[in-house]
């Protein structure tokens, strides 16, 4: 039987001369302050449980699960992963074992981490949206959720919402009617005013907003004469997209009043870094980790001898530098 979840400090005291402690829901009453700023992805890291061997996960900030959906999905056809100049695409299409898998198998194991899961769901109507949040909202192990309203590898729904600031709005409002969880909006790049879409939602309920979802790409086979990927086209990540979507952060972070999580490229501490200038208060490390599994951890461990050799004290005293 489902309980109400009563939010657990995630080693917030490692750490007593050097604070990397972050809130990424500060206005929502159940909070989510994580022990520091690096993020796992979604859909880079799978559920979390396949990385133990390889480092401590407990040592993240937050993990991001894969996108999950109302009923499982088998995906899109193969290929579905295509290297590109400094990146990838990619065109899996949700794979994913569905929410009720995800709350019986899951979730009973996040609730034994000292590290927050935050659960990535997807859908193809406001409705679908929202159940999805009913079913997550008091679910022991889930800690926030992450609402992909941005990727562009489906041929219905999540990109269809993120692509104007009125359909944003309504799947924010419903997902916000149905949980008090903390929310966190996904954004697409592939839209004309970033800005605009980002003060749409946090209009709308949104406790954190997270950009950059992929850019849509394609390659061609030249020798087959056809498209590389099964579904055509794909989401272009890696550090090819890192320029872009610094950008977009710096543009958002001075249009909301809400933490800013960034990504896209990013590959160790110094990318991380011009994100939290930019104005993210906390970053997502995606596409790196599947050329480096450890990328995560070294990210961190690159942020905390940054602020050493600086004299921080506290990680949030360059949040928006940048920006001064």
């Amino acid at each position: 039987m489902l309980c109400s979840v009563v939010s657990k400090p995630y080693n917030l005291g490692r750490m007593a001369e050097l604070n990397l402690n972050v809130d990424i829901a500060p206005y929502n009453a159940r909070q989510l302050r994580l022990a520091n700023p690096v993020i796992v992805a979604s859909g880079t890291f799978g559920y979390g449980d396949e990385y133990p061997h390889l480092f401590d996960r407990n040592r993240l900030g937050a993990i991001v699960c894969k996108a999950t959906t109302l009923k499982p999905r088998e995906g899109n056809p193969q290929p579905r992963i295509a290297e590109t100049p400094n990146g990838m695409l990619n065109s899996i299409g949700l794979q994913n074992m569905g929410v009720e898998a995800v709350i019986r198998e899951k979730a009973p194991q996040w609730y034994t981490w000292d590290v927050p899961v935050i659960v990535n769901i997807a859908a193809e109507s406001i409705e679908d949206y929202a159940e999805l949040a009913r079913r997550l909202d008091k679910v022991p192990g889930v800690s926030g959720i992450e609402v992909n309203i941005s990727c562009p590898n489906v041929k219905c729904g999540c990109i269809e919402f993120g692509s104007s600031p009125e359909s944003a709005a309504r799947v924010t409002d419903a997902v916000r009617n149905a949980t008090t969880l903390p929310l966190i909006i996904k954004l697409t790049p592939n839209t004309s005013s970033i800005s605009e879409l980002a003060r749409a939602v946090a209009d709308a309920g949104a406790d954190a907003i997270s950009l950059i979802n992929t850019l849509r790409g394609m390659r061609i086979d030249i020798k087959k004469r056809r498209p590389i990927l099964g579904n055509h086209t794909g989401g272009l990540s890696g550090p090819a997209i890192k320029p872009v979507a610094v950008s977009m952060v710096y543009q958002v972070s001075g249009a909301v009043n809400v933490p800013v999580i960034g990504g896209g490229g990013i590959m160790n501490a110094e990318d991380a870094l011009e994100f939290i200038m930019a104005g993210a208060t906390a970053v997502q490390i995606g596409t790196a980790n599947l050329v480096n599994p450890r990328a995560p951890i070294e990210v961190l461990e690159g942020l905390e001898a940054y602020a050493r050799a600086e004299g921080l004290k506290s990680i949030r005293e360059i949040v928006g530098i940048a920006r001064s």
